[in-house]
């Protein structure tokens, strides 16, 4: 399976940006970063300033504690957003898990669903499965991801006709999907909106 270790070379590093772009909206203390990815505090502290050299984290002392954040308007955020959406959580079970679930043709995360944020009404879809889904093996993993994230998450299943189908009708559901942001798991983005 592919991971971020196929491209990063440090641990510690690869550990950093799966905490940071995992959760992108949370602010972490030095000790907290420590306590998350089990690794060395000198470890942690050197890779931490190098993600903030390069304009990946800010930081701010507030007390005697450093915080660090995601840089949200750092140029690769959403290229790296993608990065740990497929290597981590349910965007690696799925990944793991393919020939288990089906014959996928894609799968598509929302921006918000990646990204970490609330739906802004319960009818928006976090999650787009397009293929043959052997429906009680996807709903397990996402049950999964519910009990992580504590939420509910809203996701739509077709098959690759019905896909075609309502593409081609113009349907005011599938092209409001199609119209927000998305993070690919599985398949192109230009196959899934050409």
């Amino acid at each position: 399976m592919a991971d971020l270790g196929d491209i990063v070379t440090s641990k510690v590093r690869i550990k950093l940006l799966e905490l940071f772009f995992g959760n992108p909206n949370e602010m972490y203390h030095v000790r907290g970063v420590v306590r998350e990815v089990k690794e060395e505090i000198n470890a942690v502290r050197r890779e931490l300033t190098r993600l903030e050299e390069a304009g990946i984290l800010k930081k701010e002392q507030r007390g005697n504690r450093v915080y660090y954040w995601v840089r949200n308007d750092y140029p690769m955020y959403g290229d790296l957003i993608s990065l740990v959406a497929k290597a981590t959580g349910l965007g690696a079970a799925i990944i793991s898990n393919r020939a288990k679930i089906g014959r996928l043709n894609h799968i598509m995360f929302s921006g918000k669903f990646a990204r970490y944020k609330d739906r802004r009404k319960d009818d928006d879809v976090d999650i787009l499965v397009v293929g043959d889904v052997v429906l009680p093996e996807l709903a397990t993993l996402i049950r999964m991801e519910e009990s992580k994230r504590g939420r509910e998450i809203n996701y739509t299943v077709m098959s690759r006709e019905e896909f075609d189908f309502r593409k081609k009708r113009r349907d005011p559901f599938l092209l409001a999907i199609l119209a927000g942001s998305r993070v690919m798991v599985v398949g192109d983005e230009e196959t899934l909106v050409g």
